[in-house]
Parts: C-alpha cells; sequence; structure tokens
C-alpha cells in the first residue's frame, strides 16, 4: 500500500521553476513584523516513507509531491533534517500549472531550496520550445543558469537527427522574475550547420506575453522598390500601452513605420503610420498616419474618433497597404438607448482618384441626427420622431462646381399592426417629413427652400407553411403594399442620392433613395413573394420576388437603377446555405426585355481541406452613375491544405469586359511545430496617372516558441522508426 505524508516543509518549493510560489500564497507576519509568505502544506506520497533514526526523510518508489499547482514525480527523495541537503534521484519530472515541466536524472538542493544542481537538466515551456543542458543550477531561488544548452521547439527524435533548427549556447541563464532568457556564446543552426553566432542574445520566456524586443523580421520585394527587409521592434511602455518600431530599407526606399497603442480605463488609441523618402518621388516626404480611439463619457455617451490622411495617391499601393480610393476620416458622439438614438459626426473627405478634383467635391460634412420612439396606449402602435441636420461644403468658391449645402429635416412616424383570425398581417404606416434646405455658391438653385412630404402606406402579408414527412418546412408569404407621398417643392440639389440600389431591403419602403435631398413622389403599388425551406438534412433556402409600380414615374432615377419608369425591373433574390459548408447568395434586376441591368453572385465553401470565395457582378453601362462602359468582373480567394503542413492560397480577380484580370496572387504556407514559413507573390496589373502596374514578393520565417502564437501542435512530426 502507498504510503501518504503531509508535510510543511519548504523543500517542495522548488518545484516552482518558472515561478516562485511564494507568489501564490498568502503572507503572514514575522516576529520583527515584516511579511513572509507562507508556504501551502506538501503533499507526498510514495510506495514507502519512513524517517531513519538520524533524522532523514526518505520516500521510494513511484514518489510524487503536490503543492499547489505544481507535481513533482521522481524514483527516490531523501531530505536530511541536520544538514538541510535534499537529494531527488531521477528520473525526475516537475509540471508547474501545465505551462513549464523540467525533467532531470538527479538533483541536489540546499534547505531553503534557493540553490543547487541538476543534472542532466531539461526545461520544456507550453509544451513547445524545450532548453537541453548538461547541468542546471538554481541560483537565489530566481535564476536557472543552464550549461552546454541547445534550445529547440522542433520535435527531437531518438534517432540521434538534429531538429531542423536549434540555438546552442555555453551558457543559458533563466531571469523567472523578469521572465527572460540570457544566451551566452550563442550559434543558431539549421540541422545542425552553423548559420551565424552571437556572443550574447536575450529572448522572451514563451510565457511573458508582452515584452520588448525583435520581432519576426520579413522580406519584400516589389518592382518599384526592390528587395527590402522590415525588422519590427516592440518597446513595452508599461502595462496599458506600447511602440511598435519598423524600419523598411531596400535599395529604393527608407521607410520607418510605427503602431503605437494604449488602453485607458473607459477607452483606446490607436495612432499608426509611416515616413519615407523613396527613389519614386525623389527628394520628397511621403508617408501615412491613420488614428483610430473610443472612449466612454458620462450618461452612455461615447466618443469615436477614426482620422486617416497620405501624402500622394500612389502610397498606400506602393507599400502595399489596404488600396482605398478615398480616405473617409471622422469624429463621432453617440448615444444608443432602448428607446432613442443620437449621433452627432464630422467627416472628412480625402480622394485618391486622379479623375476627382477633391476641391469640387463635398469633402466636409456634418450630420446631427436624433431618434426617438413613443408608445402611445390612446392609439396603439409606435411613434417615431426623427431630427437630422445635415451641412457638406466643397472647398472651391466656384458657382455650381462649389455648391455648398445645409438641411434640417424633421420627420414623424406612426406604425401600426394588427393580426387577423385568418392569419392575415396588415401593417399601417403614415407621416410627415419637412425638409428645410440652404444652397449657396450656385446660381441655379433658390438659396432657401421648404419641402413637405406627407405619407402613407398599407402593407397586407398572408404567412403559410407547410410541413412534409420528408422533414421539409416551406415558408411562403405573399405581399401587397399600396403606398401614397406627395412631395410639395423637390427644387433642391441631389448631392447625396446619385446612385440607388433597389433590393430586399428597400423592396417597402415608400422612398428608396438614399438620403432626404431627393424622396419619391405619387401613389404606387409593391407586390412581392418571399419564401423560405428548411430541410432537416441541415439545408436551407431563402428567395424574394417583388416589383414596383407607380402612377407617374419618377426622372431621377437612373436606367440601371431598376425603379425608371412606371413600372420597376423584377426584383431577384435568393440564398442557399448547405451543412454550414456552403453558401451561394444572388440578387439581380430584371427588365421587361428579361435582360439583367444589375446582378451580383456571391458564395463561399468551407471544406475539409479547402476553403474558397468568390463573387460575380454585372453592371449594365449608365451615363447617369457615371458609368459610360458595362462592369462585368468576378474575383475569389482560396486555399487548400496539400499536406498537415503544406498549405496553398490563391486570389484572383479579373475584368470580363476587358479581357484580363486586374489583379492576381499565390502563396504558400509551411508551419510545423517549430517554424512557420510564409511566401507570397502578388501581381496589380491596373494602372492610374500616379499608379504603375507592380509586382509583390513577400517571405517571411517564424520560430515558433518565443512568445510566437502560431505553433501547429494538431500536425506534430512524428518519428520513424527503423
Amino acid at each position: 500500500m502507498r504510503q501518504i505524508a503531509s508535510l510543511v516543509l519548504s523543500s517542495v518549493c522548488f518545484l516552482g521553476l518558472s515561478a516562485p510560489l511564494s507568489a501564490q500564497s498568502a503572507p503572514a507576519v514575522s516576529s520583527n513584523g515584516s511579511a513572509e509568505a507562507v508556504q501551502p502544506p506538501a503533499m507526498l506520497v510514495a510506495d514507502s516513507v519512513f524517517i531513519t533514526p538520524d533524522r532523514q526523510l526518505i520516500a521510494k518508489g513511484n514518489v510524487e509531491a503536490f503543492q499547489g499547482d505544481t507535481r513533482l514525480r521522481a524514483r527516490e527523495i531523501v531530505f536530511d533534517r541536520e544538514s538541510g541537503k535534499l537529494t531527488i534521484t531521477g528520473p525526475i519530472r516537475i509540471d508547474q500549472g501545465g505551462t513549464v515541466t523540467v525533467l532531470a536524472n538527479s538533483a541536489e538542493l540546499d534547505e531553503g531550496l534557493q540553490n543547487g544542481i541538476l543534472s542532466g537538466a531539461r526545461v520544456v515551456f507550453d509544451q513547445q520550445l524545450q532548453l537541453a543542458a548538461l547541468q542546471m543550477t538554481r541560483v537565489g531561488g530566481r535564476y536557472s543558469q543552464l550549461y552546454k544548452t541547445s534550445v529547440t521547439s522542433c520535435h527531437i527524435c531518438e534517432d540521434g537527427k538534429p531538429p531542423l533548427w536549434q540555438i546552442r549556447a555555453q551558457k543559458v541563464t533563466h531571469d523567472q522574475l523578469e521572465q527572460q532568457l540570457y544566451f551566452e556564446n550563442a550559434q543558431f543552426r539549421v540541422l545542425d550547420v552553423p548559420i551565424f553566432y552571437l556572443p550574447g542574445m536575450r529572448l522572451p520566456d514563451p510565457n511573458l506575453k508582452r515584452a520588448s524586443g525583435f520581432l519576426i523580421p520579413s522580406w519584400r520585394t516589389t518592382s518599384q522598390l526592390g528587395t527590402g527587409i522590415k525588422v519590427p521592434y516592440f518597446f513595452k511602455l508599461g502595462d496599458h500601452r506600447d511602440l511598435t518600431v519598423t524600419p523598411y530599407i531596400s535599395s529604393k526606399t527608407k521607410t520607418l513605420d510605427f503602431r503605437f497603442r494604449q488602453a485607458f480605463r473607459r477607452g483606446r488609441i490607436e495612432l499608426l503610420g509611416a515616413y519615407t523618402r523613396d527613389d519614386l518621388y525623389p527628394n520628397e516626404d511621403r508617408g501615412f498616419f491613420y488614428a483610430t480611439g473610443d472612449f466612454d463619457l458620462v450618461n452612455s455617451f461615447k466618443f469615436e474618433f477614426d482620422l486617416k490622411t497620405v501624402s500622394d495617391n500612389a502610397y498606400l499601393v506602393d507599400y502595399g497597404l489596404p488600396n482605398l480610393d478615398r480616405l473617409r476620416s471622422e469624429i463621432a458622439i453617440t448615444r444608443v438607448k432602448r428607446d432613442s438614438a443620437f449621433r452627432a459626426s464630422v467627416i472628412h473627405y480625402e480622394t485618391l482618384r486622379d479623375s476627382e478634383n477633391e476641391d469640387q467635391i463635398p469633402s466636409n460634412i456634418i450630420d446631427v441626427g436624433y431618434e426617438k420612439r413613443l408608445f402611445p396606449t390612446s392609439i396603439g402602435g409606435e411613434f417615431r420622431l426623427n431630427l437630422d441636420l445635415h451641412g457638406h461644403q466643397r472647398t472651391a468658391d466656384i458657382d455650381v462646381l462649389g455648391r455648398d449645402v445645409t438641411r434640417l429635416t424633421a420627420d414623424a412616424e406612426w406604425l401600426r399592426s394588427w393580426t387577423l383570425v385568418q392569419g392575415l398581417r396588415v401593417d399601417w404606416k403614415m407621416g410627415v417629413s419637412i425638409d428645410k434646405s440652404g444652397v449657396s455658391n450656385d446660381s441655379t438653385y433658390p438659396s432657401s427652400s421648404t419641402r413637405s412630404t406627407p405619407r402613407a402606406a398599407l402593407t397586407l402579408r398572408y404567412p403559410m407553411t407547410r410541413s412534409s414527412g420528408s422533414g421539409m418546412t416551406h415558408f411562403i408569404e405573399p405581399i401587397l403594399q399600396v403606398g401614397w407621398a406627395n412631395t410639395s417643392n423637390a427644387d433642391v440639389p441631389n448631392d447625396e442620392s446619385n446612385f440607388v440600389e433597389f433590393d430586399q431591403g428597400n423592396l417597402l419602403s415608400l422612398s428608396r433613395f438614399p438620403a432626404p435631398d431627393r424622396r419619391e413622389d405619387g401613389a404606387s403599388a409593391v407586390v412581392g413573394l418571399n419564401w423560405a425551406g428548411y430541410s432537416a438534412a441541415k439545408w436551407q433556402a431563402f428567395a424574394t420576388v417583388g416589383q414596383v409600380f407607380r402612377e407617374t414615374s419618377i426622372a431621377e432615377f437612373s436606367k440601371t437603377s431598376g425603379l425608371s419608369g412606371t413600372s420597376s425591373d423584377i426584383l431577384l433574390a435568393g440564398q442557399l446555405r448547405l451543412d454550414e459548408k456552403l453558401a451561394l447568395t444572388a440578387r439581380g434586376l430584371v427588365n421587361n426585355s428579361l435582360n439583367f441591368s444589375k446582378a451580383e453572385v456571391r458564395g463561399e465553401w468551407t471544406g475539409t481541406r479547402s476553403n474558397l470565395s468568390g463573387s460575380y457582378l454585372w453592371l449594365g453601362r449608365d451615363p447617369a452613375e457615371n458609368r459610360v462602359l458595362a462592369v462585368s468582373e468576378f474575383w475569389f480567394d482560396g486555399g487548400y491544405q496539400v499536406t498537415p503542413n503544406w498549405k496553398a492560397n490563391a486570389n484572383l480577380r479579373y475584368d470580363i469586359e476587358d479581357s484580363r484580370a486586374t489583379g492576381a496572387g499565390v502563396g504558400l504556407v509551411y508551419q510545423n511545430e517549430c517554424v512557420t514559413v510564409n511566401i507570397s507573390l502578388n501581381r496589380r496589373y491596373t494602372s492610374t496617372t500616379s499608379i504603375e502596374p507592380s509586382t509583390d514578393f513577400g517571405f517571411t520565417i517564424a520560430l515558433n516558441g518565443f512568445a510566437v502564437q502560431s505553433g501547429n501542435k494538431e500536425y506534430r512530426r512524428s518519428c520513424r522508426k527503423s
């Protein structure tokens, strides 16, 4: 029978080789008044436990000792109370909290276990990075010194073959308080071949989440900037803020990227930017700056900002940043409650399109909106009140081309619904909006105008369901809406509603313009049908068909909007989902000649070893929407897990109308438990006045184990038996 001894010994505190156990124990007050750590009792379990006449405690056979979250296993433990010497006979295994494991052949430690020697020691961090040494010495309860050490995160086989990579050092010191590893006379080896030598080196303990030091470098080659290297350095500026600085050096550019982050008690900020001097724009300063943040204010108010600026139109494309054609900066204050919403924002647009003159587009915008919901008991239903203040300004001081507009809108609406005995659903809404507009720098419009638009609509729905014995459920809902609106004055410029989208989201709207500077007028009717199918075989489908009829046509609707004339194009929309693997979404507008004026198909497939997503878009030519040629293009992005360690990915964007690709890319990723290699090649074919076609080649190597969350633990290499 195995024996158990409950021992109040400091002797098991050596188990905490990565973090002192005293940090987890409660303090006590010593005789001199100072606080001392009180160790929790240690539990010792062995086949036999006895005390010899010379005051030695001996535990033999399958020895296990527990203290806190630390567990020690050994063949024998001998504690000499007179000399304070602890001798442990291995094989020894020490596990602490599932993050650090120490293996050794034998150990000798002093009574306080702050100092001692472990022979044939091996330390494993987070079941990944391991340090193997001939001897490990504990010093002062804080430092572990390993001599003639090999460090790697690769799986090591017993056939004597070297790991893929390793760091060999004459001495490695682990500071458990600072959670740092210090190397002396270190060699970095690949397949046991020395690559480079460093007399001294510091790396973070894998259990350290944030530490100052170098991050993963990357190589980037482009046809415009040549071959360069990026070497990021992370500065820990405290527990709540940090700075990452990344020099980017090539034969044609000298760039310094930076990212600053800080978290506050009630918010956060992030600053991102770069400063560049390159051969593409000789003797000119280039760069970009982004700033984002949000803060919680009093009374549920929130403050948000998102600021962007760039030195020139081509910078983002030249340096592989997200390719934006306009930069939108905004400062906003919001408050959202159950029955009210408020938002005030200042917006600035900076165009990166060579075809646009920034002085002649509405670049400065102010929006203030407030919405309140009320539920009157006397008439039932819901009452909504909206107040909206909008203003946009062009910087050009030119008649017509420099037009500035302000608008104040007040809108009130009452909604009420009934469900009749036979299941017929009746929805009623009525309301009125008043728009007060002011126009300056445009002699073709009055400087001030007021417009009122009363409106009403009655909607009938008749939802029906049917279930079959095979587990299939059908839902079908015919829809009929009759609406009316009367706009008293439409003599205001159209600055915000030039592009209209007709879809299932606004099928039943009384005005399908995206902004209040334009409103639909006259009597109208909508007929539609919703269908949904649900199968027990884990697939589901949805479909919508609808069409709008009007008393008179509205000239502001363009040809391809699908809403021109007295009868709109037929709206077709649908979605199909199969067992969370395949998702297809389609939407199109079909005119009276059964031709599509707009069509869009999106799909996504997720398999066991592959994933694929793509889209197809067709837009007919329409000068009213600044589209003199039809648009027909598709793009896709996919990946395939070739082997457990190799993954290939590719992307393509192809212009069918021009019969040429606008962009393409391929990539290859190799990943195992100790290394991640990422290779990518991208080509951009499009060009403008400021942007030339370019090819971008990227290459990064990450050594997993040193606080890098990229180790592949699922597919570890196995050792082959001969």
